[in-house]
């Protein structure tokens, strides 16, 4: 399934803290466009296109709820479950780069989206 991250952006309506998420993705398929504006003014944006590989998620979802390398929030999730499509965390222990990892290294994604 395809979202764009502006989508993506408001169905999960969150913030990052020190990249920590409490919803992921892995992806393919990253494709960048201009939305708006002219370059230099305040309202030059961007948009992120992607397909959302649930499978990928799945599994970096999987081995990142296995995760036990030390104290910090981002080195466990103890919470972290997959609903159908997205790795969910009530407690913010999502680390981004963490993220990344599983989906690129272990699950084969291009990369991973976090809100």
């Amino acid at each position: 399934m395809l979202f764009s991250a502006v989508s993506f952006v408001l169905l999960l309506a969150g913030g990052a803290v020190a990249d920590l998420h409490n919803v992921a993705v892995c992806v393919t398929g990253r494709k960048y466009s201009e939305v708006g504006g002219t370059p230099f003014s305040v309202s030059y944006t961007w948009s992120k296109d992607y397909e959302i590989l649930p499978d990928a998620t799945k599994c970096a979802c999987d081995l990142y709820k296995q995760r036990n390398t030390g104290d910090k929030q981002w080195d466990q999730c103890p919470d972290c479950t997959f609903d159908g499509n997205y790795c969910n965390s009530a407690a913010w222990h999502i680390g981004g780069d963490e993220m990344t990892y599983y989906c690129e290294k272990m699950c084969h994604a291009q990369g991973a989206e976090g809100n």
